[in-house]
C-alpha cells in the first residue's frame, strides 16, 4: 500500500474512532424511576459500553502510531524484527505495527 493511501486510511480510521468514542461516551439518559433489574441491566450495558471505549482507545492509540511510523519512514516494517509487514496484512489492519510471526509471539506472551 502506497503512503499517501495508508495515511489516507489511518486519518479516516481514526476520525471514526473519535466519532465512535464520542458516541459511547455522551450525555447520560435522564434517570427515571426503574425496578432493581432494570438497574442491573443499566450496569451491564455500563460496563459493555466502557468496554468498547477501552477497545476503541487501544485502536487510536494503534492508529496514532502508525501515523508516526508513517512519518518517520518505518511503515510497513515491522516494529520487532524489522522485516516487511505483508502487503495483504497493512490492507486489512493499516495500523497493524508488526508481522504476523511476531504478532502471533506478542499474543502467545498474553
Amino acid at each position: 500500500m502506497d503512503d499517501a493511501t495508508a495515511r489516507m486510511r489511518l486519518e479516516t480510521m481514526l476520525h471514526e474512532l473519535d466519532r465512535s468514542i464520542g458516541v459511547l461516551r455522551g450525555d447520560p439518559v435522564a434517570l427515571q424511576d426503574r425496578s432493581a433489574a432494570d438497574a442491573g441491566a443499566d450496569l451491564t450495558d455500563a460496563d459493555r459500553t466502557q468496554a468498547m471505549i477501552d477497545a476503541a482507545k487501544r485502536q487510536r492509540t494503534a492508529v496514532l502510531a502508525a501515523l508516526k511510523r508513517l512519518d518517520d519512514g518505518g511503515y510497513g516494517q515491522c516494529v520487532d524484527c524489522g522485516r516487511p509487514v505483508p502487503e495483504g496484512r497493512l490492507e486489512a489492519r493499516p495500523e497493524a505495527a508488526r508481522c504476523v510471526q511476531c504478532q502471533a509471539r506478542v499474543e502467545r506472551r498474553r
